[in-house]
């Protein structure tokens, strides 16, 4: 079956870096886009960053500047690197990934989920 593993999450200072992985496994035919979002407690989980197979990339308004999503298709992996974090910032962080297989195609794999947490 296919599996979202992430990893990278911890606790940082406000204004530090950190960097999330997010490594696709299985039977996997193809990926599509694949993505970051974040739910904090008692909000709705938001889109951080996507990034297509081309390369072409979206980001929400809040972390446009501070964040870049990249990805290796050979490893299909798609990475996450938080600079000048903000307390704000504070959520669990979920991959997403539009995964092709031998039963067809699927937009809603998740990674297990890690959680980045930002002191003042």
């Amino acid at each position: 079956q296919v599996q979202l593993v992430e990893s990278g999450g911890g606790l940082v200072q406000a204004g530090g870096s950190l960097r999330l992985s997010c490594a696709a496994s299985g039977s996997i035919f193809s990926v599509a886009t694949m993505g970051w979002y974040r739910q904090a407690p008692g909000k709705q989980r938001e889109l951080v960053a996507d990034i297509t197979s081309g390369g072409s990339t979206t980001y929400d308004e809040s972390v446009k500047g501070r964040f870049t999503i990249s990805r290796d298709n050979a490893k299909n992996t798609v990475y996450l690197q938080m600079n000048s974090l903000k307390p704000e910032d504070t959520a669990v962080y979920y991959c997403n990934a539009d995964i092709t297989t031998w039963s067809g195609r699927r937009p809603g794999y998740w990674g297990q989920g890690t959680q980045v947490t930002v002191s003042s």
